[in-house]
């Protein structure tokens, strides 16, 4: 099977999503909550929408035709250990394994074990010699290449075990947004699709902000207050609960809407229901900073991207098929194996 096979299978495979009954996806979806409560019907279909969208066959081909394909070569077994953190997280390593014509041996997060599964049994109905190229596996020795998803703590033990073999390991990052004033009511709530999306539990998420004038503070926490179905998730009110009762009892200054808190600090990565903010002085001085933590952001946003190398508002949860995690080309990587 050539890549234009495969490409044209699995966009065959964007489309069954795209028509799947309501009540296919109420199912699916009821599943997924049973097992992961966090996975909501909406922050399911969310997630299912972003799977489509890389699977859009016009997609799919632009992405590819950059790179040199050897539909001639032998494939290798990648070992894929898949994060958990958002619905279907590891399926774009998985998508790329196949483009690149490899077989792809997945170990599933432990929190995120219903789409990935559901995915490829849709797959099999479409096409069982590409399905063939993909199992699900509780260790993963000997194989020929590493992809590993996880935290800083993970990341040790991934490069312990599959550091002598080629491999891209995936510790903790975050994002950011950067804000200068001129952002409307209309952009803030953008921004509070980066902030909420998944309830802040993926990398893409926003946990920082980073105001130019303290006074563009009252504006933020305004546009958040509309954003208020969090508090719907009864994990999500708890831990703002517990986050507001610790910043009290411990006299910490904060900043609170009701259900979201605005700390200052120097990290990055805030707690669920929390983000955290500095003021900068001056663009120069937020660049320098921010080059120091480059290993650790995952997506900068500005209003329409002003910002060097920044996405638009609103933008960090909707990836197109060729943004890379970490901008690492995962494609590229897996072509060069062969």
């Amino acid at each position: 099977m050539d890549v234009n096979q495969r490409v044209t299978i699995l966009a065959s495979l964007g489309n069954h999503l795209q028509n799947l009954s309501g009540e296919s996806k109420a199912e699916l979806y009821a599943k997924m909550q049973n097992y992961n409560n966090w996975f909501t019907p909406k922050q399911s279909a969310i997630a299912l929408e972003g799977i489509c969208r890389y699977l859009d066959y016009q997609q799919l081909t632009n992405w590819i035709e950059p790179y040199s394909i050897d539909n001639n070569s032998i494939p290798k077994n990648i070992g894929i250990i898949m994060a958990g953190n958002i619905p279907g997280v590891g399926f774009h390593d998985l998508l790329c394994t196949l483009v690149a014509g490899h077989r792809a041996r997945v170990k599933l997060g432990s929190s995120d074990n219903i789409l990935i599964p559901w995915l490829v049994e849709q797959l099999k109905d479409l096409s069982p010699e590409l399905a063939a190229n993909i199992s699900f596996e509780e260790r993963l020795s000997g194989m020929d290449a590493y992809i590993a998803t996880g935290s800083d703590n993970s990341a040790r033990y991934f490069d312990y075990y599959f550091g002598k073999y080629p491999h891209i390991i995936r510790k903790n990052r975050t994002s950011v947004a950067i804000l200068n004033g001129k952002e409307s009511e209309a952009d803030l709530e953008l921004l509070a699709k980066d902030i909420f999306t998944y309830y802040g539990l993926g990398c893409r998420n926003v946990s920082k902000v980073f105001f130019s004038d303290i006074s563009q503070i009252q504006d933020f926490m305004k546009a958040m207050e509309k954003v208020n179905e969090a508090l719907e998730h009864h994990k999500y009110f708890n831990n703002y609960e517990y986050n507001k009762s610790k910043y009290l009892i411990n006299s910490i200054p904060h900043y609170d809407n009701g259900h979201l808190l605005l700390v200052e600090s120097k990290d990055l990565v805030s707690p669920i229901s929390v983000i955290y903010y500095e003021i900068y002085e001056s663009l120069t001085d937020l660049q320098e900073s921010l080059a120091g933590l480059e290993g650790k952001i995952q997506c900068l946003v500005s209003k329409d991207g002003w910002f060097n190398e920044s996405i638009a508002l609103g933008s960090a949860q909707a990836p197109e098929v060729n943004d890379y995690a970490d901008k690492v080309d995962t494609l590229k990587f897996l072509l060069e194996l062969n």
